[in-house]
């Protein structure tokens, strides 16, 4: 109850004692005068004082119509006093009155009978200055009109941020009635905003005065329910001519469209940097695994929560492929990603296995028409056909995927596979925009996959024709142990025509090759067929080594020109010695027993193609025990370390413990060897025994 013992309104304060008083009247300077019957003044107040100019003592116990009214007013003046005494009806209204310094200004006045408890009569005028009557009147006239037609809505807060007012432009940004904001707070009346920075920012104007501008909320209303908008919230604090905290006035401008022109800006602005992302990160190199999961890598997460890039099994064969209305697609998977957290993983195809599409399925229909496949919202009975198996689709199901897209991979008029897309933590849909987006990624990666699974064709025909023509040896033959490996160079280079053989020969003797034929692919692979080829019809000469490497060097000459380093060496167990020949080739390793590896000091010669210089044979000891090591450069040579310390590093390796043989080729290629060596490995590892 009030102190009146009405009830409190609601959004009023209880009333607790007394309260500051409101500088409204202070700003008007109402004066207060009080006349007898016989209109003598008998109270004066200060702020009569200031409006008519006379002291206290100057006005108390004078007519009041003799200081205060001009004698043309004076008879309209005793009628009005008369009438308020007589009929007890009260008068308003402008007068001008006199001033003590003799100036006439017009006063407001508010006069009404007064009755003390003795029944005397008196005269009580309320004055006030018309000119600040006037000045205040039109401010408030005039922030009453700004309030109601101003497009901006407009709210007044008391302290404990509760409407106190709203403007109708307010009503229509909220869609909620003025008398439903009164009284509540903004948590109460539109929850589907983010209230508590909003009461934050409140409270902060409240607590230290300083307006806060243009604080942005998103959200929606109850005039939208359905659509996010996006508003520009100003607050300041209000405050009466005392100072006294009235409570936060706050404005708000309806900003959707700026928010959505910059989200689609934004939104622009990253699409181009990731088809830029793209230009620069797919297709790094012709493996064609890899380039599959740098264009996934890229589609992860600015586009899908799930990426998968699908082939078809005819095209990575290196074969054309058309689909049939009623064929199934044969896929295989080359990459998938998923976003951190995201499911939907279990459900896709792994990485290199080949899964069977039926013709009703949507990732068949991508590829059989070359055209993308979108399915914004994916119901339940959608899954069975972007799944391969029903209980693919239950997994599905299971990981959320609310949104498909399947985008065609094509390149040279070719349909490669597609760009398979999902989404399962991202809330919107795949839109046009991201179909766009999808087909742009797809047609850059498409290009690079089709040179990469072309390489890779080519490549995989010259290694397995470069695998066809080396030998494979007995461990043991006459009176050596012999071990060999061959390893590839890395995946994105071609193949190179690096080639070992062990050759017996007649008298327990065994010939020793190693050659590098300089170029790569096949035309290198074939080159070295035929030097292989060469040597072994002519080491059943039982020639020299050196004069092995002169017919060698004239069969080179004719070959189109190729240049060939070799190291042919032929062992006796019997001599218990090698005599060695070098075409240009790296010096082999001697490793005997009791003493540390040696690079054996060989003429160096002039690789096979040159032609015009003499090959020299040099015998050296090979007791038994003893091996010898022939490699070829892409054992040893890098782009980071010197040649020298290359070498060193393999005599290291070398001076361990004894091992054996097929243990000590391991340990040279995996310490040695270096993944993305641009140049292959020949190595050729022999034991010299003791004969029975």
């Amino acid at each position: 109850m009030t102190a009146a013992g009405a009830p409190l309104a609601e959004g009023d304060e209880p009333v607790r004692g007394p309260v500051r008083p409101s500088g409204l009247l202070d700003v008007l300077g109402v004066a207060s005068v009080v006349l007898d019957a016989q209109g003598r003044i008998v109270l004066w107040s200060p702020q009569a004082e200031e409006l008519f100019g006379y002291s206290a003592q100057e006005a108390l116990g004078q007519y009041a119509a003799r200081i205060m009214v001009d004698e043309q007013y004076l008879d309209l003046v005793v009628k009005l006093f008369a009438d308020v005494l007589q009929t007890g009806e009260g008068w308003a209204g402008a007068f001008p009155i006199k001033h003590r310094d003799g100036s006439t200004r017009l006063v407001e006045f508010r006069n009404m009978r007064l009755l003390d408890d003795r029944g005397d009569v008196y005269a009580l005028g309320l004055a006030a200055d018309q000119s600040t009557v006037r000045r205040l009147e039109r401010e408030v006239a005039l922030s009453a009109r700004i309030v109601s037609q101003s497009p901006i809505g407009l709210a007044v807060l008391d302290t404990r941020l509760r409407y106190v007012s709203v403007n109708p432009a307010l009503e229509r940004i909220d869609g909620v009635p003025a008398e439903d904001h009164i009284g509540r707070t903004i948590r109460e009346v539109l929850p589907g905003l983010d209230a508590d920075s909003l009461e934050s920012a409140a409270r902060q104007v409240l607590a230290n005065g300083q307006p806060l501008v243009d604080v942005s909320s998103v959200g929606r209303t109850p005039a939208d329910p359905d659509e996010d908008h996006a508003w520009s919230v100003s607050l300041y604090r209000l405050e009466d001519a005392l100072g006294t905290v009235l409570g936060v006035a706050a404005s708000v401008l309806d900003i959707t469209e700026q928010y959505r022109a910059g989200i689609e800006a934004e939104t622009a602005r990253r699409r181009l940097a990731l088809i830029a992302d793209a230009s620069a990160r797919i297709g790094t190199t012709l493996d064609l695994d890899r380039t599959a999961r740098e264009l996934a890598d890229v589609a992860v997460p600015e586009l899908a929560d799930v990426a998968a890039v699908d082939l078809l099994d005819a095209v990575v064969a290196g074969r054309r492929s058309s689909l049939g209305p009623t064929e199934p697609a044969v896929i295989r998977a080359l990459a998938v990603r998923a976003d951190h957290g995201a499911a939907g993983l279990e459900a896709a195809d792994p990485s290199g296995e080949v899964a069977r599409y039926g013709p009703d399925r949507l990732i068949t229909e991508c590829v059989r028409t070359g055209r993308p496949v979108l399915l914004a919202q994916v119901k339940d009975e959608d899954l069975a056909a972007i799944a391969r198996s029903p209980e693919a689709a239950v997994l599905l199901a299971r990981a959320g995927v609310h949104s498909y897209l399947a985008v065609p991979l094509i390149a040279r008029g070719e349909v490669l596979g597609a760009l398979d897309l999902k989404r399962t933590r991202n809330p919107l849909p795949f839109s046009e925009d991201d179909v766009l987006l999808a087909r742009e990624l797809a047609a850059r990666a498409a290009v690079q996959i089709d040179n990469a699974r072309w390489y890779q064709n080519a490549r995989d025909t010259a290694l397995t024709l470069q695998r066809s023509l080396l030998p494979s040896h007995p461990s043991v033959t006459g009176g050596l142990e012999v071990a060999s490996r061959y390893q590839p160079a890395g995946a994105t280079v071609e193949v190179g025509g690096d080639w070992f053989d062990v050759i017996p020969l007649e008298g327990d003797k065994t010939a020793l090759v190693v050659g590098d034929v300089m170029g790569s692919g096949i035309s290198a692979a074939a080159t070295m067929g035929r030097l292989r080829t060469a040597t072994k019809a002519l080491t059943s000469l039982d020639l020299d080594p050196a004069k092995i490497l002169e017919h060698l060097d004239r069969i080179t000459d004719g070959l189109d020109h190729s240049i060939a380093t070799c190291l042919y060496a032929v062992h006796d167990p019997h001599r218990r010695e090698c005599r060695i020949a070098n075409a240009g080739h790296l010096p082999p390793v001697r490793v005997r027993v009791g003493r540390p590896p040696e690079l054996l000091d060989l003429p160096t010669g002039v690789p096979l193609g040159v032609g015009g210089v003499a090959f020299s044979t040099t015998t050296v000891d090979l007791e038994p025990g003893d091996q010898l090591v022939l490699y070829t450069d892409g054992l040893v040579e890098t782009r980071r370390q010197p040649l020298d310390e290359r070498l060193e590093e393999l005599l290291a390796l070398l001076d361990g413990p004894t091992r054996p043989l097929e243990e000590l080729c391991d340990l040279l290629l995996r310490t040695l060897h270096q993944p993305d060596n641009p140049d292959d490995v020949a190595l050729l590892i022999a034991r010299a025994q003791a004969l029975p």
